[in-house]
């Protein structure tokens, strides 16, 4: 609330990623060598590469977003340009990580395509625990400049401190922002029952931004937290410009406090 410019770093990062949807998506329809079925030595070529373009999109703009918030912080002010600066000095991380991740996600949509329903279950409980215990990855190579393999055992390790901290944080977050999508989209379908086609349209267009909207909320929120919970993995206390107990009361209120659903 207090500097709206961090939400440049999720929209920047969302129109770039729209871009390479398309351009993938393009050449899907041009040829018939590649498609998005990892049954095919084509299709996993081309489902690695756009899951890595997707990443180093996202991993970069991540980067930009948490040296921003880093600053905020501890009471510094950061520009877009120098948010931006920052990630491009650590571009060969970044891309080292991104391959990291394209790898992984490339091996559960593998997964997905050949295990039918239960493999789809098998995948999304394995990308849960990998998206948390690689939760602090991306701080570790913005703040540490470690190598990437060094900053996923720290980031394990820094997980290991906060894993209560960590997984409430984050599915709050989360949560909250499906629930409101879940409004919307009720609010929708509700619009079937009226029988007013234009009605229907208007509520469709006006919940495509609420998802638009909620997906760069939620995008800053994360990128604010995981930066919170990581200083406060790293020091024991949490950034003194946050609310005494909101990192400490995340997972369990804390001695001179009471539990506070919104301290979450």
């Amino acid at each position: 609330m207090e500097d709206k410019r961090l939400l440049a770093f999720p929209i920047i990062s969302g129109i770039v990623t729209l871009l390479v949807i398309a351009s993938f998506f393009a050449v899907f329809l041009s040829t018939s060598i590649f498609s998005f079925n990892t049954s095919t030595l084509g299709g996993i070529i081309f489902v690695f590469l756009f899951y890595l373009v997707s990443y180093f999109v996202v991993i970069f703009f991540n980067v930009g977003l948490i040296s921003c918030v880093y600053a905020k912080l501890n009471g510094k002010s950061m520009t877009i340009r120098e948010g931006l600066s920052a990630a491009s000095r650590h571009l060969p991380a970044i891309l080292v990580w991104a391959v990291v991740a394209a790898t992984v996600g490339l091996i559960l949509r593998m997964i997905e395509d050949r295990s039918g329903f239960l493999g789809q279950i098998a995948a999304s409980i394995i990308g849960g625990v990998w998206s948390l215990i690689t939760l602090f990855v991306v701080p570790v190579l913005a703040f540490e400049d470690k190598g990437v393999f060094d900053a996923m055992k720290e980031s394990l390790e820094l997980f290991k401190k906060t894993w209560g901290e960590s997984v409430v944080g984050t599915l709050s977050i989360s949560l909250i922002f499906a629930v409101v999508g879940f409004v919307g989209l009720i609010l929708v379908i509700g619009t079937l029952f009226i029988g007013d086609t234009t009605l229907f349209y208007i509520a469709l267009a006006l919940f495509i931004v609420l998802i638009a909207v909620l997906a760069i909320l939620a995008s800053a929120m994360q990128g604010i937290f995981t930066v919170a919970l990581y200083m406060y993995a790293k020091t024991g206390s949490a950034p003194g410009i946050l609310p005494p107990g909101v990192i400490e009361g995340a997972f369990a209120p804390s001695n001179n406090q009471q539990f506070i659903p919104g301290n979450i």
